[in-house]
């Protein structure tokens, strides 16, 4: 069985929330989640996401069970759908020139999550033994840390952290990062957005979601410790536990 909670906050500072989530345990043994960090000004990155969200969802539910879509590529599907949309967008429409967003998303099947992302939103799995981030950034400070120029810890704090080298919708193609992880009962798996992972640190994130209190509120714990923090970013955080 799978239980899923997901939060999402404009957070102190921004006027408005540019992340878009979506959320869904259709059986025991099946659930979806896919968190969006738009971008490209004070209106666009809102479309941007939204759209995304919005497509990606569509396709993973119109791909029929008779096509046998493997889940991997009905993830990739769905990404590639939904960059379509946003690209399209972003060129017919004059106030939306330019935006993107990125995309971490989850499908899980059974005892395996197959993993999809796109620019610098993250997945990580936790269990009693520890944090595993599963996802690599797309990001400039990223590539810095993979050549040996700065430290993960140097990384936190650089300046150019928010610069992601690939993003939904800014090319007519992308590519996304795939990845699948086994599952085993006990297990969490957590996708957020940088507004997260930028201002609560991973083995805090780790504290929350195991020993922190109930499972059904650790979104909003770990939410409020943002917010403690002065959250100067939109804070999407979303939640499986595999029980």
């Amino acid at each position: 069985m799978i239980h899923a909670w997901g939060v999402t906050d404009k957070g102190v500072i921004r006027n408005q929330n540019q992340d878009g989530y979506y959320l869904d345990v259709p059986s025991e043994h099946l659930a979806v989640g896919v968190v969006c960090d738009g971008m490209g000004g004070a209106k666009a990155g809102n479309i941007a996401s939204l759209i995304a969200v919005d497509t990606f969802v569509d396709t993973l539910k119109n791909l029929r069970p008779e096509q046998e879509t493997a889940p991997a590529a009905a993830l990739d599907r769905a990404a590639a759908d939904a960059n379509a949309a946003v690209f399209r967008r972003a060129c017919t429409d004059p106030d939306c020139r330019g935006m993107g967003t990125t995309m971490v998303a989850a499908l899980i099947v059974e005892d395996t999550a197959y993993l999809l992302n796109i620019g610098d939103s993250r997945a990580y799995h936790l269990d009693g033994d520890g944090i595993t981030r599963l996802t690599r950034d797309h990001s400039v400070v990223e590539d810095m840390v993979a050549r040996g120029d700065i430290t993960p810890e140097q990384a936190r704090n650089h300046p150019r952290k928010n610069l992601i080298t690939r993003a939904l919708g800014a090319e007519e193609h992308i590519r996304a990062d795939l990845y699948e992880r086994s599952l085993k009962h006990g297990d969490f798996l957590l996708l957020c957005s940088d507004g997260l992972s930028n201002i609560v640190t991973d083995q805090e994130i780790l504290y929350e979601v195991i020993h922190g209190g109930e499972s059904e509120e650790c979104c909003q714990r770990l939410l409020d410790i943002a917010l403690s923090r002065g959250a100067p970013d939109n804070v999407t955080v979303v939640l499986f536990q595999i029980v």
